[in-house]
């Protein structure tokens, strides 16, 4: 599946067809997307490849470790590097239409903005879970079509 910032400067396919999502309900992710949360997925390193325009792309680090890397010509939040994991998180909004989307986790539902009404799909965190946690619910039961 290939996805794009919102001027398509920056491009990217992964593997796969069929994605488990998952939405943030902290107030980073938050002011990061302007909305009421941020949706993405978690692919291992080995099943993304940047297509075009990764040397337009800029980072911020926020001191408790968030990274947000985005297109320096539209502001498009793009792909990044999961920490020191071998994974790639990617924001399900740059996704191109076509495959299976699915979300499967709420997170930092406790810091919900008050005008955000969570549907009661997936499980739901009232903080952020570990890591290998969130990781290990992306990809359980993958199907034989996923990341070939």
């Amino acid at each position: 599946m290939r996805g794009r910032c919102l001027c398509g400067t920056v491009k990217f396919e992964i593997d796969g067809d069929h994605f488990k999502l998952y939405q943030c309900h902290c107030t980073l992710c938050r002011r990061q997307g302007g909305s009421l949360s941020n949706t993405a997925t978690i692919v291992p390193n080995n099943h993304f490849r940047w297509l075009h325009g990764e040397e337009f792309i800029s980072s911020w680090k926020h001191e408790k470790g968030f990274r947000s890397d985005f297109c320096s010509t539209c502001g498009s939040p793009v792909p990044n590097p999961l920490r020191i994991m071998p994974y790639i998180w990617v924001p399900a909004g740059l996704l191109e239409n076509g495959g299976q989307l699915e979300i499967v986790a709420h997170l930092c539902t406790g810091f919900k903005a008050s005008w955000d009404a969570i549907p009661l799909q997936g499980a739901c965190y009232d903080e952020l879970p570990n890591l290998s946690e969130l990781i290990a619910l992306i990809h359980e039961e993958k199907t034989s079509q996923s990341y070939r």
